[in-house]
């Protein structure tokens, strides 16, 4: 067993999961796959798919996640060390692959298509793989005792993938390599997150300030902006909500302890 808690066996499992989900990325499968999965989500209201779409995106996850800076910084950090790994394998292999979405292949008539039409840049998906990569990051930080309480990151993270594919954006393949390289993600940075000193937790200290800094960025973004679709104007407001009340506590908090 690794000083992560991470054993060798569990290191092997997004290659396994790549291998099997062979059949979709190499589009062996498809399009039928898609149009079934996609016809299977149709009947369910778009603002569940939407907001589970959310759960990809950074700034919800930052709103989301925003209590954790002063219920469990170590929670926080563990995901955010998986930040980097998340964003440098989308952006490798949006940048390497051209592939073509749905939306570019299939008769729309055939599909549901939820907010703005993609037509290309498909592989991997990056909101699965940022849901993934949150998911096995905050799980994998977790004693191995208290893991299995928390599998419930998973289900959410399989929403979002699933999602993607409901709202017409992604090949199921696309989703299944999202995930892997997100669960992979999320193992490298418990990794990193071995490395970082323990003062990081503390509110006193630049580095969880920092992040506070950028969960105020979060807000505003939730605020101003609209993320992917207009459906998910509403949670934002909750979340931005969410995070004015942990950063008001954070820096009560901050201003009564003692260095």
């Amino acid at each position: 067993m690794r000083k992560s808690g991470i054993s060798r066996f569990m290191w092997l499992l997004p290659v396994l999961m790549l291998a099997l989900s062979a059949p979709l990325w190499l589009h062996i499968v498809e399009p039928a796959t898609f149009i079934a999965l996609n016809t299977l989500c149709a009947p369910l209201h778009a603002t569940l798919w939407t907001g589970l779409s959310l759960l990809g995106n950074a700034w919800g996850i930052l709103g989301l996640t925003a209590p954790l800076l002063v219920l469990a910084p170590r929670l926080l950090w563990a995901w955010l060390c998986a930040a980097p790994f998340a964003i440098l394998f989308t952006r490798l292999g949006k940048g390497w692959i051209e592939s073509a979405r749905p939306a570019a292949v299939i008769d729309h008539a055939q599909i549901r298509i939820v907010g703005e039409t993609l037509y290309t840049v498909s592989m991997p998906s990056g909101h699965t793989l940022t849901a993934f990569a949150v998911a096995s990051g905050i799980y994998f930080s977790l004693p191995l005792a208290r893991r299995w309480r928390h599998a419930w990151l998973f289900v959410l993270a399989t929403g979002t993938g699933l999602s993607r594919i409901a709202v017409g954006a992604h090949w199921p393949g696309d989703v299944a390599v999202g995930a892997s390289l997100g669960l992979l993600s999320g193992m490298l940075g418990q990794s990193l997150l071995q490395r970082i000193p323990r003062h990081w937790m503390d509110p006193m200290r630049w580095p969880l300030r920092l992040v506070a800094a950028v969960q105020a960025l979060a807000m505003y973004v939730l605020l101003s902006d609209t993320l992917d679709f207009s459906e998910n104007q509403p949670p934002q407001w909750i979340l931005a909500a969410g995070v004015a009340i942990s950063l008001g506590v954070f820096v009560q908090r901050s201003l009564r302890r003692k260095p």
